[in-house]
């Protein structure tokens, strides 16, 4: 019984000593990965000013009639009118479309009082300039009260009628952006080592945020601001 008793003993001496040797292992690489996984999250902003490449411009104005074939014609005439204006001020003709007029019969209508309306027929004619040529279509934008003066009704204050600034090369912008964004990253999060006393290492994560395009201020819709952050996480050593 004697020699069985130390042979127990002895086992159970060695399994102590195993599990505190691996406790003490484990606790090493425990915070051997702990200072490893040591890291740092910082943003990086890019900005660029452009000028819009393409203009979408609508111009709507109305006309009243008592006779319906009467209300068509001048309908045509004051098309051909603004197409003709807008032509002789550097527009292109092809830059140029027109949408079918939309027609009110105030007789028709179930609402309203019942006073009679000095016209029977009213309408509403688009007239759209669709232009990469920024500078000719804000030119002639400055002049189109030359039209009012000449009996051309134009209504504006609808939300689908305004006139909308479009960049559409972002795509050319997209890499030289991202690698700014990164670099003002990596900037922030090396000050941030050195305050702290430490070492920048490998980026352990990256995630590029959304370019986002709005206008510079509300005078001027034509100069977008191009935006975009990027976040990094870098990992940290002494």
């Amino acid at each position: 019984m004697q020699p069985k008793a130390n042979n127990n003993l002895l086992l159970a001496a060695g399994i102590f000593l195993g599990l505190t040797l691996f406790a003490v292992i484990a606790s090493n690489a425990a915070i051997s990965i702990k200072e490893y996984e040591r890291t740092v999250t910082v943003k990086g902003l890019s900005e660029r000013e452009v000028l819009s490449d393409v203009v979408i411009w609508p111009i709507q104005f109305s006309a009243a009639e008592n006779d319906l074939k009467a209300l068509y014609e001048s309908l045509d005439e004051k098309t051909a009118h603004i197409k003709d204006f807008l032509e002789k001020n550097g527009i292109k003709s092809e830059d140029i479309s027109f949408t079918s007029p939309s027609v009110t019969d105030k007789s028709a209508q179930q609402w309203g009082d019942n006073a009679r309306a000095e016209f029977r027929y009213t309408a509403q004619q688009n007239v759209t300039v669709y232009s990469q040529d920024l500078d000719a279509v804000r030119n002639v934008m400055s002049k189109l009260s030359e039209l009012g003066k000449q009996g051309i009704v134009f209504t504006s204050g609808s939300y689908q009628f305004q006139t909308e600034y479009i960049y559409s090369s972002l795509n050319e912008l997209k890499p030289d952006m991202i690698e700014e964004a990164t670099k003002n990253a990596r900037k922030v999060a090396t000050k941030f080592a050195e305050d702290s006393g430490s070492k920048l290492g490998k980026i352990k994560r990256a995630s590029q945020g959304q370019f986002s395009i709005s206008a510079r201020d509300r005078n001027n819709p034509h100069i977008k601001k191009i935006r975009v952050v990027s976040t990094v996480e870098y990992y940290l050593s002494d």
